[in-house]
């Protein structure tokens, strides 16, 4: 945000118009001023609504909602479950309306795409007070998942038994039976799962306690949740920028830490993947999604290595557009590569609630 490498791109189509270097936006409120004027002066007619993207919805939300001030006064009391996201989500949506207060405003979250998910997968075992208060698994980038799902019923017949693997700065696995999620990696808060760029994945719970009882001071809480939101993961474990091609670098170079923390983060997305495969009874297709999974072959190649999925290496290293097939011919698992489209899966809510409120 404000950096000198941060760009600003406008685009109509597939056609970018103008695309220049953003100076001077050091906040986050910055950053939407010079969005919206960009846009307004790009010429790209009127604005009949606005969509976000908002990760966690608390316990109260249950579906894309229009945003009015109650909503909004939920989702500040959900920031508690997703801190790395929903307080600047907020801010991003204040500052929103107030510059255009005349249109819509809508919420799309991350948890809907996995309402879907049996109770079984979504229950805590932790006591029954708790559990009423909404503390469940909610499971997160639904709306990557929902984009993954419609682009595979677009390229073809939707496989029956599909695994996502959304891999970026944040990284999560869904199991998709016939379409719907019903199991992710992901639960009560986007922490855990998969080892992920800043975020731990899955701990042991006493881990966490012993965290606690070593910072000890009256920030206790605060410390070991920035910690395990900021500084966890595979920055934790590396000691490097939060970047998959300084990590790679660094590890073909010989850094031993950069070498195992690929090893980290790769055995935890094949035990997701081999988890989800069993408990569907087996896997018609994996799909590669998110920075990391869209354009990393060596690590989709690290993930599928040992297994009976094979990849064509020469599809697997090759760049293209949407959806595209990398798995060898004989391989009974296909493989594809697929980008998240969550920005049209955005469009396309917002349209829906904008013509259902007319």
């Amino acid at each position: 945000m404000g950096t000198p490498e941060a760009t600003l791109a406008i685009a109509q189509g597939k056609q970018e118009q103008k695309k220049r270097a953003v100076e001077g936006a050091g906040t986050l409120a910055g950053a939407i001023g010079i969005v919206l004027d960009a846009v307004q002066n790009a010429g790209a007619g009127t604005v009949d609504a606005v969509g976000y993207r908002v990760v966690h919805p608390g316990a109260e939300i249950h579906d894309h909602v229009r945003i009015t001030e109650e909503i909004l006064k939920k989702l500040e009391e959900a920031a508690s479950f997703a801190p790395l996201h929903d307080p600047e989500a907020i801010t991003i949506i204040r500052e929103t309306m107030t510059r255009m207060p005349d249109v819509p405003h809508f919420a799309c979250f991350d948890t809907v795409f996995h309402q879907t998910m049996p109770e079984e997968a979504s229950t805590y075992a932790i006591p029954a007070e708790y559990r009423k208060r909404g503390v469940k698994r909610y499971g997160f980038h639904g709306l990557s998942c929902e984009s993954i799902v419609r682009q595979m019923r677009q390229y073809g017949p939707l496989p029956k038994r599909m695994v996502i693997a959304h891999l970026g700065s944040g990284c999560s696995v869904t199991a998709v039976l016939d379409g719907a999620s019903v199991d992710t990696t992901m639960g009560l808060t986007p922490t855990g799962g998969v080892v992920m760029g800043t975020r731990p994945g899955d701990l042991d719970p006493g881990l966490v306690l012993y965290l606690l009882r070593q910072e000890r001071g009256e920030d206790a809480v605060s410390d070991v949740e920035k910690m395990l939101n900021h500084k966890a993961g595979m920055v934790a474990l590396t000691g490097l920028p939060n970047d998959m091609k300084e990590v790679r670098k660094a590890a073909a170079e010989g850094n031993e830490q950069a070498i195992l923390a690929l090893k980290v983060f790769t055995r935890s997305v094949r035990k997701a993947i081999g988890g989800f495969a069993w408990l569907m009874g087996g896997l018609d297709a994996v799909v590669f999604t998110g920075g990391i999974g869209e354009h990393d072959a060596e690590t989709r190649a690290e993930v599928l290595s040992g297994s009976e999925v094979l990849v064509n290496s020469s599809l697997n290293q090759a760049k293209g557009d949407g959806v595209r097939r990398i798995s060898a011919s004989e391989s009974k698992t296909a493989v594809y590569v697929a980008p998240a489209q969550e920005d049209l899966v955005i469009a396309l809510h917002v349209k829906h609630m904008v013509e259902a409120d007319t």
